[in-house]
């Protein structure tokens, strides 16, 4: 494995070139193979957590891009406004190398019929994009939460009208779209459109302090796992899943102090920097915040790049014995801070 640092950089320049002068469909399967194995590769020796999945998403925002460009030359669409919304963890550019799909469609319509009109010409080429996608790797959503489900396939008025039902009107489903959608950044097509909606839904969420503190109280039903002794818990075939009761504790509690200040950022360390001195954290905690959220990220990608090697399925568990001393250690102390994370919830919310 050669992992010189200038020969990674040129031959990211180069995968970076490839992508954009991707000349058809077809070709892009066999390219997405040839980023993926290569990030594998320059990411093998533990690059910084939060600097790895934004390497992987930016490749990915790039050949997504590509793909839907590609997608959409192939119908024709209606000239009006559109954006490809990018969701999750693709919205805050903090992709692993196991993903599926979460996008959306956008579009300006000037009336109701308007909408049912032009979603009818935007599916065909969005669900051939979500296909297209998948050729590529980037699994198919099983919720469904993809731009070629007509339900998230909606002119602005009609995606403000589901933020206010969601925001105004909160049910538990609501608040689990909440923490899917909410992380929206507008990838391509007239981005303006996109930050427009993303600046609606800012207008919302901080006037709406009930529904800051439902938020608050969803994000405390994952607890991190640690034991009275401040060991690492982990269930009966010694593994703790990493993205559940890890990552997901500094991804929700970053979301909600953004959406309370307003903050426009939707990555998560930005928003702990952005957002954290506005709902009282000081300098030193967010420091160690953001490097505990690395160090998680740090330990999945690990996980998924052996995995890849040893020809076996890569999920979000990992088996902290296997680790080394000092990996074990950093574990625990990550898992702590995740832990004050929350208490910082409980006490911002009074829950």
């Amino acid at each position: 494995m050669d992992t010189d640092p200038l020969l990674l950089c040129r031959q990211q320049i180069d995968l970076a070139a490839a992508i954009d002068v991707l000349p058809s469909l077809d070709q892009a399967p066999a390219l997405a193979q040839a980023v993926h194995a290569h990030l594998r590769t320059a990411l093998a020796d533990g690059m910084d957590g939060v600097a790895a999945t934004r390497l992987v998403s930016l490749f990915n925002d790039r050949l997504t891009t590509r793909i839907v460009d590609l997608t959409s030359r192939r119908h024709r669409l209606p000239q009006v406004a559109w954006c490809w919304l990018a969701l999750g963890s693709e919205g805050r550019h903090e992709q692993t190398f196991v993903t599926d799909q979460d996008n959306g469609l956008l579009f300006h319509a000037s009336s109701e019929q308007e909408a049912d009109a032009l979603r009818a010409l935007f599916l065909p080429f969005a669900q051939e994009a979500n296909q297209r996608l998948a050729d590529c790797g980037f699994a198919l959503c099983s919720g469904k939460i993809m731009a070629g489900n007509p339900t998230w396939c909606l002119s602005l008025d009609e995606w403000r009208e589901q933020f206010i039902e969601w925001v105004r009107r909160p049910e538990p489903e609501g608040l689990l779209n909440a923490s899917i959608f909410f992380d929206l950044r507008p990838l391509h097509g007239d981005l303006a459109l996109g930050e427009k909606l993303r600046t609606l839904l800012l207008a919302l969420t901080t006037s709406t302090p009930a529904f800051q503190h439902l938020m608050a109280a969803n994000a405390l039903h994952a607890e991190a796992p640690l034991s009275f002794r401040g060991e690492v818990a982990v269930n009966n075939e010694g593994e703790v899943d990493l993205k559940k009761f890890g990552s997901r504790i500094f991804v929700d509690a970053a979301r909600i102090f953004a959406l309370t200040t307003g903050t426009p950022s939707v990555n998560t360390a930005q928003r702990l920097r952005q957002a954290g001195h506005a709902v009282g954290l000081p300098d030193l905690e967010i420091a160690s915040l953001e490097a505990a959220f690395s160090h998680i990220l740090r330990l999945r990608l690990s996980q998924q790049i052996a995995a890849a090697a040893a020809g076996t399925e890569a999920g979000s568990t990992l088996k902290p014995a296997a680790l080394n001393d000092m990996d074990q250690a950093i574990l625990r102390e990550a898992l702590k801070q995740a832990k004050r994370l929350q208490q910082r919830l409980k006490l911002n919310y009074a829950l």
